[in-house]
């Protein structure tokens, strides 16, 4: 690839990655928020070597030349009739390298959402080791879409029982065979390729569209005996609001309100 090509690699590689990490949040829709340090030191980076690159070729043009005149000089004696070949150009899909670099500056492709989601079973939640603090007297009680399965599939006490709950998540369509749609979160451990997700099934109330970011109040859906794995993941909703999405979607929070 030619030299000024490189550089406009370089420079506008960095300027993407830092107008997106500094200047806005659409890289929480790509990275975890701790990532960010790591995006701006990259980008500074790209953006410094792309303008070395550019002084440094503006200091050798007249070494370039005189060493290019030799070089076809000597082809044209060795040949016998100038039969050497310029091997300079750029090859046309070389040029498709400025698509997602120029992607960074004027478009960020959207968060995973129910199309993943609906693509891939829930996440199995950790094991909660330790005892189970006791829950809040609050009522409805906020509690994340993790938190609410660990406490209906291991916690002996069944203190879920009867508690009205609200969560946050966005919807996503349940099988043909389930009655009802998924609140669900996705979750990331370090970027968007390696997502899963988190889902609690919802009965009781019509599913929003797709995509739409909801809290869902209501109670455990009574379903195999609470306290096992055999305990169905599920609310009976009293009601669904639709909130604004989150910033940094990629985390299973709390309801905010």
């Amino acid at each position: 690839m030619k030299r000024f090509a490189q550089v406009g690699l370089l420079v506008l590689g960095g300027l993407g990655l830092l107008h997106t990490s500094l200047f806005t949040d659409e890289y929480l829709r790509l990275v975890k928020a701790g990532m960010r340090p790591l995006l701006v030191a990259s980008g500074v980076v790209l953006l410094g070597l792309g303008v070395t690159e550019a002084w440094a070729s503006r200091r050798r043009p007249d070494q370039h030349d005189h060493d290019s005149g030799h070089g076809h000089e000597g082809e044209r004696e060795e040949g016998g009739g100038g039969h050497g070949h310029d091997h300079s150009g750029v090859p046309r899909v070389a040029w498709l390298l400025f698509l997602p670099v120029l992607s960074l500056l004027f478009y960020a492709p959207p968060a995973l959402g129910s199309y993943t989601a609906s693509r891939e079973p829930a996440k199995a939640v950790a094991v909660q080791e330790d005892a189970f603090d006791p829950l809040p007297a609050t009522s409805p009680l906020p509690i994340t879409l993790t938190d609410f399965t660990q406490r209906v599939q291991q916690d002996k006490s069944k203190a879920i029982a009867g508690r009205a709950v609200v969560m946050t998540g966005f919807a996503s369509p349940a099988a043909a065979k389930d009655d009802g749609w998924y609140l669900t979160r996705i979750i990331v451990s370090c970027c968007a390729a390696d997502a899963s997700s988190v889902k609690v099934l919802v009965h009781g109330v019509a599913a929003p569209k797709s995509d739409t970011w909801v809290n869902v109040t209501g109670t455990w859906h009574a379903g195999g005996t609470l306290g096992t794995s055999s305990a169905a993941v599920a609310v009976d909703a009293r009601g669904v609001v639709k909130v604004r999405k989150p910033s940094n979607s990629y985390m299973d929070a709390l309801p905010l309100g």
